[in-house]
């Protein structure tokens, strides 16, 4: 199936791209451009079987992802997002996996993860009260998954949760005006005193630790990765891919133009433009590669029922936040030797810098952070982080 879908998604790439000036002017994936990508099979390849998903090789979703973010980055964000939430889901409680996939499969999942609420001990549950920020794709979701603090009766938090929440229990307010990824909606999400039974909760050590009610039933490999490599790789995956879509798109279209500056020539000709192309491929490869070799091996790992070990858990971090790095580096390589045409608003080189620049900022995308945790662990220090 796998494969199956890579094939439907290029197909619709054309049409993607074409929609992404327009994707991004009106800060929004259009509907339609969704309804495409679930007919595809997108949003299921890392759903459960048992919910008609194809629990398919990360891998070969992070590579769907990149095919989509090289015509559109804010429509590669948001398909990576709302496409790796399925996973996650799976992790929960069989009663909240049916609450949301019984009548519809394909139910949408957004996120945002920041510990801003409140979560208050009652009888079955937690109340729950807070604002969220930056929940991509937020309006073609029915649910919400957000980050939430356990406040025990001295009023200090004892516990750090994930929440699933139903639509019904949440609005949404347009705040996203930003320069980068403007079409991916990443609006607030706001709580206010709802009700969320325990079932619909999940205690971030526990899924650090690679547990979760819902391997009871969801018994494949998937879901016995590490949150912190599926999750993050969804985040750079977007970014890598909108660097590697804006290089092809570069080449082409740099490669019959005659410069009216320096001396004139063919830029294809400049010795400085060739070297600087070089340095841009190399990056962006070297960011592919590493993250697609550490997903599969981690993946390996959860195939043979494998304990996956903390070296490999630490540098598929160090190589997610340097993919991120690289494709950065890649596409101000690019955005510096187009010149002034660069700058023009609309073009493939000017948007993609504007989209890879806003997905580095993300906090899987914290490099000093990771790294430091990653040199922590070479020197055989005892690493403890959530997203390791």
């Amino acid at each position: 199936m796998s494969n199956e879908v890579l094939e439907s998604v290029r197909t619709l790439l054309p049409n993607i791209a074409e929609r992404a000036r327009s994707t991004d002017e009106n800060r929004r994936v259009p509907e339609e451009t969704i309804r495409e990508l679930t007919r595809a099979g997108v949003f299921r390849m890392l759903q459960p079987k048992r919910y008609g998903g194809a629990e398919s090789d990360p891998v070969a979703f992070f590579e769907v992802v990149r095919e989509i973010s090289g015509v559109c980055g804010s429509t590669g964000w948001v398909t990576g997002v709302l496409g790796v939430h399925p996973w996650q889901l799976g992790l929960f409680a069989e009663v909240a996996q049916d609450e949301v996939w019984r009548e519809n499969p394909d139910t949408l999942v957004s996120s945002s993860y920041a510990p801003v609420g409140r979560l208050t001990p009652v009888e079955g549950g937690y109340e729950l009260s807070g604002r969220w920020s930056f929940s991509s794709g937020c309006e073609h979701a029915s649910w919400v998954l957000v980050g939430g603090l356990v406040v025990g009766a001295e009023g200090r938090p004892v516990d750090f949760m994930t929440v699933l929440v139903p639509q019904t229990d949440y609005r949404i307010e347009d705040v996203w005006d930003v320069i980068g990824l403007r079409g991916t909606a990443s609006n607030d999400v706001i709580v206010e005193r709802a009700f969320v039974p325990g079932y619909r909760t999940m205690r971030n050590y526990e899924q650090a630790q690679l547990r979760g009610p819902g391997q009871k039933v969801n018994t494949g490999p998937l879901h016995r990765m590490p949150f912190a490599s599926v999750f993050t790789s969804a985040i750079t995956a977007p970014v890598i891919g909108t660097v590697a879509g804006c290089y092809r798109s570069y080449i082409t279209a740099m490669r019959d133009r005659v410069r009216l500056s320096l001396g004139g020539g063919r830029f294809a000709e400049d010795q400085f433009a060739q070297v600087a192309v070089a340095r841009a491929a190399s990056e962006i490869d070297a960011a592919i590669l590493q993250n697609d070799r550490n997903v599969r091996e981690v993946y390996e790992h959860a195939v043979k029922g494998e304990e996956i070990p903390m070296e490999l858990r630490l540098r598929t971090r160090r190589d997610q936040v340097r993919g991120t790095e690289r494709a950065i580096e890649a596409i101000d390589i690019l955005f510096k030797i187009a010149g002034g045409n660069s700058l023009r608003r609309g073009n493939p080189i000017e948007r993609a810098w504007r989209d890879a620049h806003a997905g580095s900022v993300h906090v899987a995308n914290d490099v000093e952070r990771a790294l430091a945790m990653y040199g922590k662990g070479e020197f055989g220090l005892t690493v403890e982080d959530n997203l390791i």
